[in-house]
């Protein structure tokens, strides 16, 4: 609109002065393309109007929630089965800015999901919330190289439990809880989303907020002292911080007409404390899009984290032996409708 309005301006200073200032309007009668003469100079503003492309908007937005669902029912099935039906919520809302020097991302993830089946209690199955943030600046219009800052907070919203016993909770709303913060260069070119960010100096720290768990020694922190009669000295620590090296990669593409690729991963690694265990968390997710507004969705997720050990034998003392940590995964497929605003 601006243009036009500059344009028609430009129209009417032309008509006002042409007597005065040797300027004159002038259409082809041929082809009716509109020109300003001024002395010995010629503008042809029909030319000008259909080359005229807009600056990209400085900030893009995406808001988009889902819904996954589905269900298996038998009625007098010989060869037997439960009924049972599954849903999983997701939303992921996105406020990106970029305007020629500098660029700032953010981004919001929430994922829940519930399966009721024949004679059990409802179980979680997917509990995930995460907020990205990243701002960039580069030295010049050219480079693809962005001195960055890099902020990541994850955790989840209800209890996790280790199913049948729904009686103690194994995690809880920031139980854990991880919070990232550093300093390092994101590479990120133009037209393509890629991103590659290197970090050499990050802050992680892991919160346990749930006094019991964090006396457990849950997920890293340090766990309670108690004596020889079993009386708790000290409380077990609720948060422990970290630094070390950091690493995430995200990656977006179109692999067939309607199929999309998208892989994240995220490598760190402490210099205090065991340098060279590196803690992995890596989602790739294909989306095979029927419509505007059913997907279908193949998902996987695999994490290593040093700090999660995993229990392997109980004596019949009732002591635990821990075995240590290990490569967490999980697979999911699901159909469902999806809303994008």
């Amino acid at each position: 609109m601006r243009i036009l309005t500059v344009i028609f301006f430009m129209l009417f200073l032309a008509s006002a002065n042409a007597q005065d200032d040797d300027q004159h309007v002038y259409t082809n009668p041929r082809t009716n393309e509109i020109y300003i003469i001024s002395g010995k100079d010629t503008v042809n503003l029909t030319k000008i109007i259909k080359e005229y492309k807009p600056l990209p908007p400085r900030w893009k937005r995406i808001n988009k929630v889902g819904l996954n669902i589905s269900e298996i029912a038998f009625v007098n099935w010989s060869a037997g089965g439960n009924n049972s039906i599954s849903g999983l919520s997701n939303a992921q809302f996105e406020r990106n800015y970029k305007h020629e020097k500098v660029q700032w991302n953010n981004e919001m993830i929430m994922r829940y999901g519930l399966n009721v089946q024949e004679g059990q209690k409802v179980r979680k199955t997917e509990d995930a919330f995460a907020i990205n943030s990243t701002l960039g600046f580069r030295m010049d219009n050219l480079s693809n190289w962005y001195f960055s800052a890099k902020a990541n907070f994850n955790t989840q919203f209800a209890n996790g439990y280790k199913y049948p016993d729904t009686d103690n909770p194994i995690s809880r709303f920031m139980a854990p809880g991880y919070f990232l913060f550093g300093f390092g260069s994101e590479y990120s070119p133009e037209g393509k989303d890629f991103k590659l960010y290197i970090s050499p100096i990050t802050q992680k720290s892991t919160f346990v907020l749930d006094q019991d768990l964090a006396d457990a020694g849950s997920f890293g922190v340090k766990k309670a002292t108690y004596d020889a009669d079993g009386n708790k000295i000290s409380d077990g620590q609720k948060v422990v911080t970290e630094l070390g090296f950091l690493v995430t990669n995200s990656y977006q593409t179109k692999i067939y007409e309607n199929m999309f690729l998208s892989n994240r991963i995220t490598l760190y690694s402490d210099y205090l404390n065991s340098f060279g265990n590196i803690d992995v968390n890596w989602l790739l997710d294909v989306e095979l899009k029927v419509n505007e507004y059913v997907v279908a969705n193949v998902g996987t997720q695999l994490i290593y984290d040093n700090d999660v050990k995993f229990e392997e034998t109980e004596l019949a003392s009732g002591e635990k032996i821990t075995y240590g940590p290990r490569v967490q995964f999980k697979q999911s497929l699901g159909v469902g409708v999806i809303y994008n605003f």
